[in-house]
């Protein structure tokens, strides 16, 4: 255990997202996303909800903010303008970290393909539908003085 870190956040989880590096993705998946043939690198959180998956990952990974987006759910297949209860639960995490710029809908196979290129994929076990989101990764900027 780690002070101030969130306690989902395993070994195998911090070292991913701190190897990623502005502009890297990473995929939040829910228990039905075929994240073992999809994953570059692949970290499993079962039994844990992608909101709550979403949340942990939030406390430390900081969202890009030089794009317009920097998150993206799975749309709905049929309905992609509907956003399922589970994306309201992502949206609300998201905006928790202070992220306000919106999930951006992606039809069922763009996020496939967007999953297959992305740095890594949290396996969870989240039971809904649909429950699949991409972040991108941001920057830090150096403290004053630095550098």
């Amino acid at each position: 255990m780690l002070k101030g870190i969130d306690p989902l956040l395993g070994p195998e989880l911090l070292a991913m997202l701190r190897a990623m590096g502005h502009g890297d993705e990473i995929v939040i998946a829910d228990a039905n996303f075929p994240a073992a043939a999809n994953a570059k690198r692949l970290v499993r959180l079962d039994g844990v909800s992608s909101p709550r998956a979403a949340q942990a990952i939030l406390s430390v990974l900081p969202l890009d903010d030089f794009e317009a987006q920097a998150a993206f759910r799975m749309a709905m297949a049929g309905s992609p303008g509907e956003v399922p209860p589970v994306c309201r639960e992502l949206e609300t995490a998201l905006a928790a970290a202070g992220y306000d710029r919106g999930v951006a809908g992606l039809e069922r196979h763009a996020f496939y393909a967007r999953a297959r290129e992305a740095f890594g994929v949290v396996a969870t076990g989240e039971s809904r539908f649909w429950g699949n989101l991409i972040l991108k990764k941001g920057a830090i900027p150096p403290a004053e003085g630095d550098g």
